[in-house]
């Protein structure tokens, strides 16, 4: 069935899940943006983007802070306006300035200072710029340049508020009858190095934080987990506007606790989280597994109920990771492709799940984007939709947000947890938006896969299995013109279904295409189902092969999903 699947992903109802408003904006690691307060009578709000957007100490020596006022309903950009903006990190006072941009969009450099040894840090903080003529104190600068901020900034890692004061707009001397005071957050990330004692070796472990400085590192030999504090405060009010807490851990694989194709659970002080809070990378290096913590607001709220009041003044969080046995995985991976063109786009979908699981289980799959360079592609917006066979939707999921759908993958690896309700072929169709609180369309596009899952892993052994005799395939193909024209006119409409299935039976019988003695035997389908005639759309219109073709159709007639006499 594999030979196939590749096709059958691309082409199976590929217009199943709907394409949402463009232009809409959502949360990511490098990024946020606020909810939207009321101004006449118009949501509006503020984003927040770094660029990189992804950045680690140490690593770049300069970053840009892009600041945009904005109607949420029409997208629309508010020119002149006046923001002021400050900078934050675990409640200490960064830097603070007044601006003005023509454009509504305000992009400030920042440049990192260390070691500042000011009791506040604030006081190392310089700015550059001009003011505006007509906004007194603002710092305005023309053009392609750039207001400057150099302070303590992105020089530790940490989750950084950057509050934004919108205090005129339309006009530097328009101002609002009340401040719009809004709240952003952005990570930075920080690695720190530590290590593990074992009876042979010193085996490193990296903690990359994107919050606050890890401490209290401890290894646990008794069942090889992994735990660490650090600084936090559960106060409910502050809680309520972190959107994340986003922690890496990176072991050597071969290190056998933490080797590839183990399993993980995760606690945070002591309760066990959500297991789309825990994501393992065994992707982006080949020696190294990655286990991310990825704690949103929601988690932590829960994990907060669950704690009750008397955790209220606590003033760490504590994070273990305990490694489980080793899994079998289950995998489909497909591409996408423009939904306009058709043509294929740079991103690959791997969806995978562990064989343990059977039908009637509520499955966790999880859902892994690459470019064609294999990389994972962070920050992606997609959605999902499950179908069985006979076209009825069962699953559909494009995120909570009407204003910004989709469901985030911040590292390119999500978890959805799906049950499929018996043992059939399921076709599951993804829809990428694009990457970014900017739903970048780089990376956009959708394509379908098909799922089969088993009874799961029984308490005892299964029965031996009279093996299937494979199904030859002849070593090369070659479909004759007049069934492409035959099958396109019954793709356009011009001809009845029993003029298609008349050709397919014609290469049924030339040993074109080959099927065993026992598939689709007796009555020929009533109806052949729609997304039949999409898949051959494609063929006819050049953008598969003609073994492609055949090999779609043999498996079709094979399960029974297409019936000839």
């Amino acid at each position: 069935m594999s030979s196939i699947l590749p096709l059958l992903f691309i082409l199976v109802g590929i217009f199943s899940i709907p394409v949402f408003v463009e232009n809409v904006f959502g949360h990511g690691l490098g990024g946020d943006q606020a909810p939207p307060l009321n101004l006449g009578g118009k949501l509006v709000t503020v984003s927040t983007q770094l660029d990189p957007s992804d950045i680690t100490v140490g690593e770049v020596d300069e970053a840009n802070i892009q600041v945009r006022f904005f109607d949420v309903t029409t997208d629309e950009t508010f020119e002149k306006v006046t923001f002021r903006v400050e900078i934050w990190r675990s409640g200490e006072l960064l830097a603070r300035d007044l601006y003005f941009d023509v454009d509504g969009i305000l992009n400030v450099k920042v440049k990192p200072v260390f070691n500042c040894t000011e009791p506040r840090l604030i006081d190392c903080t310089t700015y550059q710029g001009s003011e505006h003529v007509s906004a007194p104190l603002a710092c305005y600068v023309q053009n392609e340049g750039r207001c400057v901020i150099k302070g303590p900034i992105f020089d530790k890692g940490g989750l950084y508020n950057i509050r934004v004061d919108v205090e005129a707009a339309t006009s530097s001397r328009t101002l609002l009858s009340q401040v719009l005071s809004y709240d952003t957050f952005v990570s930075v990330a920080q690695e720190q190095d530590f290590s593990i004692q074992t009876a042979s070796a010193e085996i490193p472990v990296i903690v990359k934080t994107y919050y606050d400085d890890v401490e209290n590192f401890q290894f646990k030999q008794s069942d090889n987990s992994i735990s660490f504090d650090m600084p936090f405060d559960w106060d409910p009010d502050y809680i309520s506007l972190v959107k994340m807490v986003h922690e890496e851990i990176r072991v050597p694989k071969s290190f056998d606790p933490y080797s590839e194709g183990k399993d993980f659970r995760g606690y945070v002080n002591g309760i066990e989280v959500d297991n789309r809070v825990l994501l393992l990378d065994p992707y982006s290096y080949e020696d190294t597994n990655i286990v991310h913590f990825l704690v949103t607001g929601s988690e932590l709220q829960r994990i907060s109920s669950e704690l009750g009041p008397s955790n209220y003044d606590n003033k760490k969080i504590s994070f273990n990771l305990v490694p489980q046995s080793e899994i079998i995985k289950q995998s489909i991976g497909f591409h996408l492709v423009d939904t306009e063109t058709f043509q294929q786009v740079g991103t690959n979908v791997n969806i995978s799940w562990d064989n343990s699981y059977g039908v009637s289980d509520y499955i966790p799959f999880e859902f892994a984007f690459f470019d064609n360079s294999g990389n994972l592609i962070k920050d992606v917006r997609y959605g999902y939709s499950l179908f069985d066979q006979n076209d009825k939707e069962l699953v559909t999921n494009s995120g909570s947000d009407p204003l910004n759908p989709g469901v985030l993958a911040t590292e390119g690896i999500d978890i959805q947890t799906i049950q499929i309700p018996t043992q059939e072929q399921y076709r599951i169709d993804v829809l990428v938006y694009g990457t970014g609180i900017s739903y970048d369309p780089t990376y956009a596009g959708i394509g379908s896969g098909i799922i089969e899952v088993g009874p799961g892993v029984p308490s005892s052994p299964p029965p031996t299995l009279k093996p299937e005799t494979p199904i030859p395939m002849p070593p090369s193909v070659e479909v004759p013109s007049w069934i492409q024209t035959t099958a396109g006119f019954w793709v356009d409409g011009f001809s009845s279904d029993d003029e298609f299935v008349n050709a397919i039976e014609f290469l049924i019988k030339e040993g074109v295409i080959v099927i065993p003695p026992t598939a689709s035997g007796g009555e020929t389908a009533a109806e052949i189902p729609s997304w039949i005639k999409t898949t051959t759309g494609y063929w006819v219109d050049g953008f598969t092969s003609d073994k492609e073709f055949v090999t779609a159709i043999q498996w079709l007639i094979e399960n029974d999903i297409m019936r000839i006499t």
